[in-house]
């Protein structure tokens, strides 16, 4: 993992109040200005600290942005959580995790973008975001493990390459639509974007009929 290195605890609350308002402060800097054009001054002047003080919780700012985005990317997955209280039925669990990706990408997406940028360059910041995004990859293989164990997905695809590469199709499709503005055609809008997100995931698992809504399984 990218070494993001705090040089000392924080026991105390001053001590954690002050690193938060310093990781506040990089991320709203970050958003405004782009990774190139922050400096650690501008960092300092927003929380209100001194240069000095940045030094005693952050050895550098590349140590400053990877612990932004590791929170940024922890803020998307928990928002992305389904959770108990949506339908059983993995055809409208996959749709509600899709949808709620999708505004968890719209919230967050210049950060994981400029993440994405900085790894062209920083052999560092590509093996963070490979780990950042593990967590998706590893919700999603182990969703599409428990279907086949039930027997309700195609037993001979590989977890975690699938969730790999329909996790990418997700992801990439969020960037096109809501970041470039890449139009839908006739049909547009999130009620669109999740449909069809939704049919492409069920049918590339082979999602059995049984668990496809009646309306889909002609489509």
């Amino acid at each position: 993992m990218i070494d993001v290195i705090v040089r000392s605890p924080v026991p105390t609350s001053k001590g954690r109040r002050t690193r938060a308002a310093l990781l506040q402060a990089g991320r709203e800097a970050f958003e405004e200005h782009g990774y190139d054009a922050v400096r650690i001054d501008d960092v300092c002047r927003r929380a209100r600290v001194s240069h000095g003080t940045f030094y005693t919780y952050f050895d550098s700012k590349e140590a400053l942005f990877g612990e932004v985005a590791e929170a940024v990317v922890g803020e998307m997955f928990a928002a992305s959580v389904v959770g108990a209280a949506a339908p059983d039925d993995p055809y409208a669990r996959i749709e509600a995790a899709n949808r709620l990706y999708l505004r968890a990408w719209a919230a967050n997406s210049r950060l994981v973008r400029m993440l994405e940028q900085a790894a062209t360059a920083d052999g560092r910041f590509g093996r963070l975001l490979l780990e950042l995004r593990e967590v998706f990859v590893r919700r999603g293989a182990d969703g599409l493990r428990r279907l086949q164990e039930q027997g309700l997905a195609d037993p001979s695809l590989d977890p975690r390459l699938t969730a790999v590469m329909l996790g990418g199709m997700v992801e990439h499709f969020a960037h096109v639509w809501l970041d470039l503005g890449e139009e839908l055609g006739e049909e547009s809008g999130e009620e669109a974007a999740v449909d069809h997100l939704t049919r492409l995931w069920a049918r590339a698992i082979g999602l059995t009929p049984t668990s496809i809504p009646a309306t889909e399984e002609g489509a």
